[in-house]
């Protein structure tokens, strides 16, 4: 397949393109659990550890500006932002759970191999 444009970006393939909208080390995490409900951001900084403030922000920001979760602002004191996986962020869901799957598989045929 030849180069393709894509919202002012060069990708080479459509895997390129899917790996740049859901790729990385926390995005297909917050998606597997904007999955189930929605979330608060204090909820998700808490569940994925390791994540900084600075990355969990950009991470939502980008899925947000990818139209694959949105982001609720209620005027309460104090604040409160809920984020949600959108219908387009729930069509990735079956290739997040084939990587989740391909991921135990692979660690288990590493451990076999490791071992023996």
């Amino acid at each position: 397949m030849p180069a393709f444009e894509f919202e002012g970006q060069t990708f080479q393939s459509p895997v390129e393109l899917a790996l740049h909208a859901i790729g990385g080390k926390w995005k297909m995490p917050i998606l597997w659990r904007l999955n189930k409900r929605v979330w608060r951001y204090n909820e998700l900084h808490r569940d994925l550890k390791g994540v900084s403030h600075k990355m969990l922000t950009q991470q939502l920001r980008e899925l947000e500006a990818a139209g694959l979760l949105t982001r609720t602002v209620h005027a309460v004191m104090p604040p409160r932002v809920d984020y949600e996986i959108t219908a387009l962020g729930r069509t990735a869901m079956p290739s997040v759970e084939a990587l989740r799957e391909w991921g135990a598989k692979y660690k288990a045929a590493r451990a076999r191999t490791q071992r023996g």
